[in-house]
């Protein structure tokens, strides 16, 4: 690991925590993954220390053995459980792919058994390739709840829109309303009120100010429409 990953050593969970990792990544969404490093490692380096065959071939049992306990050990932990969010799965890490390929070789059953125990081996190239895809998952994942958001804002956006338009329709029927009554009204100035207005002023009765000519409205209200 760099120092530039998100991570945290010898973590102990908050709540109901039994057991202490020996690492915790955290990936982005909040998921995070729990790593054990803890295997031992001591049959492993004697076999590669052997002189003769036969030692190395009992060595690396022994070392396949304990790789296979700690398996079992590490999978009724339930790390999953203790630190949430996070898959059901364990990450046993083992410093090299020599560690792994040497118990493989003493028992080729091991990954099998660890799949089934929810433990996952790795060495430090898969690990950091095993991280990456959990990152792309979990982020497909959050673009899906993005995706999903975003259409029920759109379905949210388009009941406010039709709302809106019945309110502007509403409006528009108000406001013809209004032109309507406003040009009959001038109608009703012009034939009634104006022509007796005019002949008083030729009498001599007229004001002080000058009567303003008053034009009917002949602009309408701009009709809502759908367009695709």
């Amino acid at each position: 690991m760099t120092a530039y990953c998100d991570f945290a050593e010898q973590v102990t969970p908050d709540v109901g925590g039994r057991d202490r990792a020996d690492l915790v990544v955290r990936l982005p969404g909040g998921q995070q993954i729990v790593v054990d490093a803890k295997a031992p490692n001591d049959s492993y380096r004697e076999a590669a220390g052997a002189t003769d065959e036969a030692t190395r071939t009992a060595k690396l049992a022994d070392h396949a053995a304990k790789v296979r306990s700690h398996i079992d050990a590490l999978g009724a932990k339930s790390y999953w459980e203790q630190f949430q969010p996070s898959p059901e799965f364990v990450v046993l890490f083992l410093p090299g792919d020599q560690f792994l390929a040497g118990a493989l070789q003493a028992d080729p059953t091991l990954i099998e058994r660890a799949i089934g125990k929810k433990v996952l081996l790795a060495t430090p190239a898969s690990l950091i390739a095993l991280l990456k895809a959990a990152a792309y998952g979990w982020r497909q994942e959050s673009v899906s709840k993005n995706a999903e958001a975003i259409a029920e804002l759109g379905r949210q956006l388009y009941d406010r829109v039709t709302v809106l338009a019945e309110h502007l329709q509403g409006v528009g029927r108000g406001l013809e309303s209004a032109n309507k009554a406003y040009n009959a009204a001038v109608g009703s100035f012009e034939g009634s009120l104006l022509p007796g207005a005019r002949k008083l002023a030729e009498l001599g009765a007229k004001g002080a100010k000058e009567l303003s000519e008053i034009k009917p409205v002949e602009i309408a209200p701009r009709e809502v429409t759908k367009r695709a």
